[in-house]
């Protein structure tokens, strides 16, 4: 736990940043946890009223307030549709690490971030077993969705899920080091969820990069990009994991950082540099030189690499529509290099669909602490893809593939989830 004087601290800053809104209520229009329980206390403009009087409901009632901050999804809808320019997610998170810096870590996330999160190495070799294990909780499934899903093999866990990869794919390649004839110099920060889930993603990457003559560095070792762990207020275990990378990662080795998930790619180039205050002057520079060299990878490829433009397909096209992940386009702004990098592949004919940039409903554990309703506005996103008519749909993060197969494979769908990245590859090894 902190000292009070250093939540007093986080507390004064907090109050600076709220005397923006305006209580306007623009947030209740896009917010998708309100859309499904019509609840104030739910919605922006409602935690931001709770927050204003935080400190003095934090020794109140403080378990309540965590209660209500948690119930949301750090899509940033609301952030990114306010007309005062509220840094709506700054303030959540901010106020997270207050409330857990004052209460502590529940035993749980403590043995999860702590524990494991914290220590790589240990938890590289910790998901290297369960890989094996797992078998004992999943049965498999029809392969719907294209993703090899499994079902819990335990009463009332009715869900389809995306089995841990045998082999991550960190471990597959070991360090890279590569050189290309383009002059790009490039490394490549996997991710936890590709690493261990999606490496098909990350080979993906890798031939996409090659294809580019793109130089490219990956070192043996990296960590989680510490989302995970700040989005529960343990600032600690976030600031051990920038570290960790840091050490691996020399921005002046590159020209550019790039990832093929979009929360890590948010968490890089906005999260990190945030919270960076209380390292050294060096470490803040470094860090604030990733940030500015962390691109996804269709920002790589469209802005940077300039792919060629497609050849036309003398066969059927397969009919193909994109999701826009949260963190991609309303943290980011990128949304039209991953639909260009699908129209290269002159195989695929995109069409959007309904709500393209609507919350898919996973917001990582908020999927698991209130799943129900992250079901719910799942389903909203399902029915979208399902409308659209088509046969693949694209998206550019791994938590929302692994939500969307879910959705898809609870609706008897057979439509396949692919990452854009994924769809170049394709186009580029028919060549």
């Amino acid at each position: 736990m902190y000292d009070m004087k250093r939540l007093a601290d986080l507390v004064k800053s907090l109050e600076v940043q709220l005397v923006v809104c305006m209580r306007c209520g623009m947030c209740q229009a896009v917010c998708p946890l309100f859309a499904e329980t019509g609840r104030e206390a739910d919605v922006a403009r409602g935690k931001l009223a709770l927050l204003d009087g935080l400190i003095h409901e934090m020794f109140k009632d403080p378990e309540g307030v965590a209660e209500r901050l948690s119930r949301c999804l750090l899509c940033g809808s609301c952030a990114a549709n306010c007309p005062s320019g509220v840094k709506v997610l700054d303030i959540f998170f901010k106020a997270r690490v207050i409330l857990t810096g004052y209460m502590g870590l529940n035993p749980v996330k403590r043995a999860i971030f702590r524990g494991m999160l914290a220590h790589p190495k240990f938890f590289d070799s910790l998901l290297g077993s369960a890989s094996v294990l797992q078998k004992i909780f999943l049965v498999p499934r029809d392969d719907f969705s294209g993703l090899s899903c499994a079902r819990f093999a335990i009463p009332g866990l009715d869900r389809s899920v995306k089995a841990l990869a045998p082999v991550s794919f960190r471990t597959s390649v070991g360090r890279v080091q590569t050189d290309g004839a383009s002059g790009l110099k490039v490394a490549f920060f996997v991710g936890c969820m590709i690493d261990k889930i999606y490496p098909e993603i990350g080979h993906a990457v890798f031939s996409a990069l090659a294809r580019n003559g793109a130089s490219l560095f990956m070192p043996d070792e990296q960590g989680c990009c510490g989302i995970p762990a700040l989005a529960s207020g343990d600032i600690d275990t976030f600031r051990k994991l920038v570290l960790f990378n840091l050490e691996r990662f020399d921005p002046n080795g590159f020209d550019f950082l790039v990832t093929a998930c979009a929360t890590c790619t948010s968490t890089i180039r906005k999260l990190w540099p945030q919270f960076a205050e209380p390292f050294s002057g060096a470490q803040k520079t470094r860090i604030n030189e990733l940030a500015e060299k962390t691109l996804d990878i269709s920002q790589f490829l469209i802005d940077k690499a300039n792919i060629a433009e497609p050849v036309s397909f003398p066969g059927d096209r397969t009919l193909i529509t994109y999701h826009d992940p949260c963190h991609l386009k309303k943290s980011l702004g990128v949304s039209a290099q991953p639909r260009a990098l699908i129209r290269s592949n002159p195989a695929y004919a995109l069409k959007e669909m309904n709500e393209a940039d609507r919350c898919c409903g996973c917001g990582g554990s908020f999927n698991v602490q209130y799943h129900p309703i992250s079901a719910s506005i799942g389903k909203r996103k399902c029915e979208a893809i399902i409308d659209s008519g088509c046969q693949t749909v694209a998206t550019s993060c791994p938590a929302c593939m692994f939500q969307i197969s879910d959705m898809l494979a609870g609706a008897g769908s057979n439509i396949q989830v692919k990452h854009a990245v994924e769809i170049y590859a394709e186009a580029i090894a028919k060549k």
